[in-house]
């Protein structure tokens, strides 16, 4: 397409998405000069959603404002929603609900840790009300999230459930626009990227990127290093977010499990576990680049990136852009 036609594009999905708008937007886009020269790689950009402007941090806003545009138009009071105790995305819902005047309710699996860290100190100072499963099995957060909005509905409360780590067609679109943002940024420094690079945990930014650059019909390839899941298991969730999002929005992409580009030998000993390999790769972005990623998301999102592009399962050339996601609370508590 011609950037005519392009920003029409934009404008069209724009329109057909609406958001509760909270941070200022386009975050920046750097050039990564001496961490490319360290991998050799041709040429490399931070997407700096790090550096959102609302609720410390971190990529989670972008699906969240779409999310709660649509908990307003319900009349919702209190957000329902839910991970692990380190989770962007629950610190993030309690940000939004603080915000906006409504109560909150955090869930989390396991058991209540021995001390406050990271994201989940910063969820209790924003006054969400903690609830735990006692089970390790992750998915048995979706369970209790549905105990907790029944229990609210009994008690007349208009509640709104927010599936594990935003997963939702709602919190897709979010990031379709997120891929309309860096569009008409690199139109405006001349770039082209050739790949994208993100970490995946929920799914929600992979399928939110996938979508976005498909509607616009750009060039672009979409790596995702997964952080939490085997990579049969996020290619189910992928297409299962992608689907809810195109019937939101009324199209449909066609998108076949082969066009997914999912990396999963990364995730060290599990989710929110701090990986060596993440850790060293962490430790070269702080000493090439000054920029701090964290343990939990991003840091195995570059060792996996690292590893592949050196033992040549990636290419070196052309112009990548890492989607720096957020995640920075959890490094104080886990880098230890």
């Amino acid at each position: 397409m011609d950037p005519q036609s392009e920003t029409h594009s934009i404008q069209s999905l724009r329109a057909a998405i609406p958001r509760e708008k909270v941070a200022e937007y386009p975050t920046p886009l750097i050039r990564a000069d001496r961490l490319a020269l360290e991998l050799k790689a041709e040429r490399f950009f931070f997407k700096r959603d790090d550096l959102i402007s609302f609720g410390l941090g971190g990529n989670k806003t972008r699906g969240l404002e779409v999310i709660l545009s649509d908990a307003l138009r319900r009349k919702a009071d209190t957000l329902v929603t839910g991970a692990g105790v380190l989770s962007n995305h629950v610190r993030t819902a309690a940000a939004f609900a603080s915000a906006y005047g409504m109560d909150c309710e955090a869930v989390y699996w396991g058991s209540a840790p021995s001390s406050a860290i990271g994201n989940y100190a910063i969820v209790q100072m924003l006054g969400a009300k903690l609830n735990f499963t006692d089970e390790l099995d992750r998915t048995s957060v979706d369970r209790h999230i549905d105990y907790v909005v029944q229990r609210l509905r009994d008690k007349g409360r208009k509640s709104y459930a927010i599936p594990r780590g935003g997963a939702c067609g709602h919190g897709v679109l979010g990031h379709v626009l997120a891929v309309c943002e860096l569009f008409q940024q690199c139109n405006e420094l001349g770039i082209e990227p050739d790949r994208i690079v993100l970490g995946a945990g929920s799914g929600g930014t992979y399928a939110g990127w996938l979508l976005g650059i498909r509607l616009l019909d750009l060039p672009w390839l979409v790596e995702g290093f997964s952080v939490s899941r085997p990579r049969e298991d996020m290619e189910n969730q992928v297409l299962a977010l992608i689907s809810e999002a195109e019937a939101i929005l009324g199209v449909k992409a066609q998108f076949r499990r082969e066009d997914l580009q999912i990396r999963d030998g990364f995730i060290g000993e599990g989710y929110g576990i701090p990986s060596i390999e993440g850790n060293e790769a962490i430790q070269l972005v702080c000493k090439t680049e000054g920029v701090l990623l964290d343990p939990v998301y991003t840091g195995k999102a570059m060792a996996g990136f690292k590893s592949e592009i050196q033992t040549g399962k990636l290419s070196r050339s052309g112009t990548t852009v890492f989607i720096h996601t957020g995640g920075e609370p959890n490094y104080y508590s886990l880098s230890n």
